[in-house]
């Protein structure tokens, strides 16, 4: 699959999570519970159009694994289990967070990336954008200092990933928070959008990202 994407998006760079080029970014991690996560995963569907995010899901989180990956990876901070599926195959827009995120692939996909050192005055080139392909059944730890959004999917199914972030990431800012950072979208999430993308713009999202939106193309 990764040889196809590569010729199909000869313009990307774009390698395998494993690759060495990705420890800037972050790590594959060997020995999280991906069995447990892709039956909670079971429960969840990809939309017919877009992507749907649901940052927390409290039955998963009722169980073992939440204390479990709070103290194998978060150092005992409290963390929230989530998901993203989806039909994204656009950049569309960047964010980070303070901590890392946890990515498990339910389903192949490619992870559009950039380094936060290379967002210079609230601007990001799409030429500082790497792409990285994540096998079924990976997790992966994005460094906060890693610029991402939602996976691009590879095939036209769509994707399905798993997602743990720090509690609290990615819900509504409170009306004190809100206004103190131009970059600051929602709680622990500073975004730049693409000027093409109407619904961060139309929502007041700074708009950073140079140049044309990176689009992967897939084999139909």
């Amino acid at each position: 699959m990764l040889n196809v994407l590569k010729t199909l998006n000869s313009s990307l760079n774009l390698a395998d999570v494993r690759d060495h080029s990705f420890l800037q970014y972050g790590r594959v991690i060997e020995d999280f519970p991906v069995l447990k996560m892709e039956q909670l995963m079971e429960e969840t569907e990809i939309p017919r159009t877009g992507n749907v995010y649901v940052p927390s899901v409290p039955s998963w989180e009722e169980g073992d694994l939440k204390p479990l990956l709070e103290t194998t990876h978060y150092g005992g901070m409290e963390i929230q289990i989530g998901y993203c599926n989806g039909n994204n195959s656009c950049l569309n827009a960047l964010e980070y967070h303070k901590g890392s995120e946890i990515n498990v692939s339910i389903t192949d996909f490619v992870l559009l990336v950039g380094h936060l050192n290379d967002l210079v005055d609230g601007s990001f080139p799409v030429e500082d954008v790497t792409g990285f392909f994540v096998p079924r059944g990976t997790a992966v730890e994005l460094y906060q200092t890693t610029l991402h959004l939602a996976p691009c999917k590879v095939t036209a199914e769509g994707f399905k990933c798993a997602v743990v972030l720090p509690r609290g990431t990615n819900t509504p800012l409170s009306e004190e928070e809100q206004g103190k950072d131009p970059l600051l979208f929602m709680r622990n999430k500073w975004l730049i959008t693409h000027p093409d993308t109407e619904r961060f713009v139309s929502s007041g999202a700074h708009v950073g990202i140079k140049g044309p939106n990176v689009s992967l193309i897939y084999p139909e």
